[in-house]
């Protein structure tokens, strides 16, 4: 089990690592995260047949470890649609039960739904690799703990403690962390790991040896700072950071609004050479972008109405009139429309009925049942600025409540968007805007061969290079003491 001092410490990438290094040995290996708290999801398969959604980072981590995605890897997932409520997705399902309970009650009703999840996992497989959320040591919720030191008790794991070094205060993050377990727990702990470390590994001498005498738990690894391991950051836009591989020829702008939903699957932008990618917060960002993208959001509705306030609508429009590439993604594409139609308060937010940013003559409405689907498709012939997609088959994954079609007035008036994928994509007559339902268009070779002519890294290469570097920096033995696979508890 990978724990971590805080949340952004390294859990979710080393979790990944450990999964690809343990299936490199010919074990049959998964991932479980109890509960995670994201609104970056997949859709993958349901026990019952029915698909259900998990966090992206669990299907990831499974596609690490050679197996396929399922719910019961990530049994709970909290997906924030304000500040103060979540959506709760239980195996996979909306809850409205679980959604409109207190935390605590939830937790306890959640229990044995985890553990028996938890439990066929480790029937089924040699290895299971779970990853912790936040910190161990949230002594005010420790009590109704179900991802961390409960699950780690339950499954008698081997647990692992990292720390991102490069925040400073490490030592005192290890060991305060420690310090605040029982002592039941503190023995599951066999090893602190030092993430992000940039300088000469031989200046944090006496450090380790002096954590080692107060606690009894050696560092085990140093892990150099590594930005460009491939792998999406799980819970926000930590890497701010407008960097390219090699010299820029694109520079795309990404708007980052409050509930933005799915940006992990951006994250092979970053690895296409000569492309810039911009996290975007107001109009000056958006100045010298060769596209916009607004991608897909939590609440629809209430990330246009924040868009509209930091002038970003202006930005947007009159990128668009000057013939620059837009394109919206499932939420991204519902503003990009006339009118967003709320009337039965599905938006988490409530704000009911709104104008989109009229970019296409489309209109959204907002239903109870929820899209959540696995899809294949192919463009058709497009125009203008997204032409080269034309005829390109593409997969990705559906989550949404709306629905959209186009403008019934505009429509009999002759204002019509140009249908770029069946039920899925809409461009307008200039050929520059274009809206689609599909995420993970950009995690696609096709798609992108087809854009940039150029290949990036596979998932593959970055799932073996994770493997490489941890065995590169591991104590010798490390990785083989963790697992037994000898025997299942």
């Amino acid at each position: 089990m990978v724990l971590g001092t805080t949340s952004g410490a390294g859990k979710s990438w080393l979790t990944t690592a450990l999964c690809r290094h343990y299936a490199r040995q010919g074990l049959k290996v998964a991932p479980f995260k109890a509960q995670n708290m994201s609104n970056n999801a997949r859709v993958v398969a349901g026990p019952d047949g029915r698909l259900g959604e998990i966090g992206s980072a669990q299907y990831f981590q499974s596609l690490a470890a050679r197996a396929t995605p399922e719910v019961r890897m990530n049994p709970l997932l909290l997906k924030p649609e304000a500040d103060t409520r979540s959506q709760v997705v239980i195996m996979g399902q909306v809850s409205a039960e679980l959604s409109a309970m207190p935390w605590r009650g939830r937790s306890e009703k959640a229990w044995p739904q985890i553990t028996a999840a938890l439990d066929a996992l480790r029937e089924e497989n040699d290895v299971v690799v779970i990853e912790g959320a936040g910190s161990p040591a949230e002594i005010n919720l420790h009590a109704s703990d179900i991802v961390n030191m409960r699950i780690a008790r339950h499954a008698h794991a081997r647990c692992l403690l990292v720390t991102d070094i490069d925040r400073g205060g490490a030592f005192a993050h290890l060991y305060g962390t420690w310090a605040l377990l029982p002592p039941e727990e503190q023995a599951l702990i066999q090893g602190f790991v030092l993430n992000k470390f940039r300088g000469d590994a031989a200046l944090l001498a006496p450090g380790p040896q002096m954590l080692h005498d107060l606690t009894g738990v050696p560092i085990v690894a140093t892990l150099p700072m590594w930005w460009q391991h491939g792998l999406p950051e799980e819970d926000g836009v930590f890497d701010d950071r407008s960097r390219a591989n090699g010299v820029v020829s694109k520079t795309i702008a990404v708007i980052a609004y409050p509930r933005i939903s799915n940006l992990d699957e951006f994250q092979p932008l970053k690895n296409v050479p000569g492309v810039r990618l911009v996290w975007t917060r107001t109009p000056a960002d958006c100045l010298n972008a060769d596209w916009i993208i607004l991608p897909g959001s939590k609440s629809t509705s209430a990330d246009l109405a924040w868009l509209r306030e930091q002038g970003l609508d202006r930005a947007v429009a009159a990128h668009a009139g000057q013939g620059g590439c837009v394109l919206g993604v499932c939420g991204g594409l519902q503003m990009l429309g006339e009118a967003l139609i709320d009337t039965g308060g599905v938006e988490p937010m409530g704000l009911g009925n709104a104008p989109g940013l009229g970019l296409l003559p489309l209109v959204t409405s907002f239903e109870a049942q929820k899209t959540v689907r696995q899809t294949e498709g192919q463009f058709g012939e497009l125009v203008g600025g997204w032409a080269a997609l034309s005829g390109v088959a593409v997969t990705g994954y559906e989550i949404h409540h709306g629905q959209t079609a186009q403008h019934p007035a505009m429509a009999r008036a002759g204002d019509v968007a140009r249908e770029a994928m069946a039920s899925l994509a809409w461009q307008n007559k200039a050929g520059n805007v274009l809206g689609i339902y599909l995420h993970g268009l950009f995690e696609d070779p096709r798609v992108l061969q087809a854009l940039f002519g150029a290949a990036v890294p596979t998932l593959e290469t970055v799932f073996d290079g994770l493997a490489d570097f941890i065995e590169q920096h591991c104590e010798a033995g490390l990785l083989d003491r963790l697992v037994d696979t000898s025997r299942k508890n």
